[in-house]
């Protein structure tokens, strides 16, 4: 991709192809950025992304410390239900979801998609989750209950960030389903400013010509803040946090 994003339209298309471009040249991503208003699409799916991806993974959150951790009749049903929501096929939820958007007036806003993303990343989020709160011993709660602390204060000062590795690799990936999530974008979005990143790619195929040179350099800047992210918060993904943690 990085390679193809330098070459021009003529080289890409050479009868002989070649590894290296002749001449390097910045025409695919200049013509993104001037023209077709990628900055835009980026901006778009930034804040999509990240915004469903902090409610959905905070929600979850709250909902696995009720299942992972609190007696109630119906948890396991729960759980499963779940785990079947996130395994139910986008393809038979974008009519009703567009009907739905419709009815709202929000047809073409990017606050449609923010309203019906998290009907798949927060089951992925908490089904993600609740096999990491169960790992954590029930001790290790019991002892800060012994010290004064409530039911609310061991959830957000014990065990959140005990889990802290957990959450945030799960939000990396609700982030990166965001990012790169298609059909729900296509149903509901079609003016140019308001398009996401995948619909500003996909935007690029006219027919049977494929625009290769903008197409790799938009595959390339798509990809940055993803590998950004991950590198940010690499750091803070560590297992075994509470090996030790109890003794006897």
């Amino acid at each position: 991709m990085l390679i193809t994003s330098f070459k021009t339209q003529a080289e890409v298309y050479r009868l002989v192809p070649t590894f290296w471009p002749t001449k390097f040249v910045w025409t695919s991503y200049t013509k993104l950025i001037f023209e077709k208003g990628y900055l835009s699409n980026i901006k778009n799916s930034l804040m999509v992304a990240l915004t469903v991806s902090l409610i959905s993974v905070f929600l979850s959150m709250i909902a696995v410390y009720a299942i992972a951790k609190l007696k109630f009749t119906g948890r396991k049903t729960w759980s499963k239900s779940i785990l079947y929501a996130y395994l139910m096929p986008r393809s038979v939820l974008f009519i009703p979801l567009y009907i739905l958007v419709t009815q709202l007036g929000l047809n073409d806003k990017l606050f449609a998609l923010i309203l019906i993303y998290p009907t798949f990343t927060i089951p992925y989020a908490t089904w993600m989750l609740i096999s990491y709160f169960s790992t954590i011993p029930k001790a290790i709660e019991e002892a800060a209950i012994i010290d004064g602390c409530s039911k609310a204060g061991t959830m957000f000062r014990i065990v959140f960030p005990l889990s802290s590795p957990g959450i945030i690799s799960t939000l990396i990936f609700c982030f990166t389903l965001c990012w790169s999530e298609y059909l729900y974008a296509l149903v509901v979005l079609t003016r140019a400013g308001s398009k996401t990143i995948p619909l500003a790619l996909a935007g690029m195929v006219v027919a049977d010509t494929f625009a290769w040179g903008p197409l790799m350099a938009g595959a390339i800047i798509a990809t940055i803040p993803v590998v950004a992210f991950y590198m940010l918060a690499s750091k803070y993904l560590v297992s075994g946090m509470t090996l030790g943690g109890v003794k006897g």
